[in-house]
This record gives structure tokens, C-alpha cells and sequence, in this order.
């Protein structure tokens, strides 16, 4: 596991940093969306290099808004949802909530509406 801050020790202001870069806002939105599973790095499919990438899983990383781990040659990251809620309740759901949605979101709530059709 990739050194992260306590739950008790995430700080609003991080958080909130962490949250204002379109891109990781991004990130946070499809893990969200992932429902718990873990995504590797590269499951993001963002329009930046690889090294502005790990960049801005660090930032999500430090602030406390995310876990990473290790499996083999990939870093596999899940979206502290549980302990974002105990220290700001309703923030991360707010925040997602007036969030564009995610390319991924939409494509499958674009398949789902075309199923039903």
C-alpha cells in the first residue's frame, strides 16, 4: 500500500485542491462510478502523458481521496468513499453531484437508454 493520511487526518482544504483540477475530478468520478472495484491507472484512458498522470493520482493519493496499491506491475486504485463520508459528510457526494459526468458514465447510461428502447 502507497503511504496515504489517516482518515482522521484528511484535511478539507486538500481535499477541496485536489477536487478543482478538471482531471482528477475526473478520476474520482469514475472510480464513483466503479461502485468499489478497483481501477488500474490506465483504465482512465486520459488525455494526459503518463508522467502528468501518476502526478495527479499522487495529489488524489496524499489528499486522502483515494488507496493505492501494488498488483504486479500496476497500481490499482479504490476511492476512500467511506472515510471521505465520516470526516465530511455529504461532500464527496455534493461535489460529485455537480460534477460533469465522466466519458465512461455516459456511455453506459447511453447503452442503458438504448437497451430500453
Amino acid at each position: 500500500m502507497l503511504p496515504e493520511p489517516p482518515a482522521a487526518e484528511l484535511e478539507l482544504a486538500c481535499v477541496l485542491h485536489a477536487l478543482a483540477d478538471p482531471m482528477r475530478l475526473r478520476i474520482v468520478s469514475e472510480l464513483a462510478g466503479a461502485g468499489g472495484d478497483e481501477l488500474n491507472c490506465l483504465a482512465f484512458e486520459l488525455p494526459v502523458t503518463k508522467s502528468t498522470m501518476t502526478h495527479h493520482f499522487r495529489v488524489l493519493r496524499e489528499a486522502g481521496l483515494i488507496r493505492q496499491h501494488r498488483r504486479g506491475t500496476s497500481k490499482m486504485n479504490t476511492l476512500r468513499a467511506d472515510d471521505l463520508a465520516a470526516r465530511f459528510p455529504g461532500l464527496l457526494e455534493a461535489v460529485l453531484a455537480a460534477a460533469p459526468p465522466c466519458p465512461r458514465a455516459a456511455a453506459a447510461a447511453a447503452t442503458a437508454a438504448a437497451a430500453q428502447v
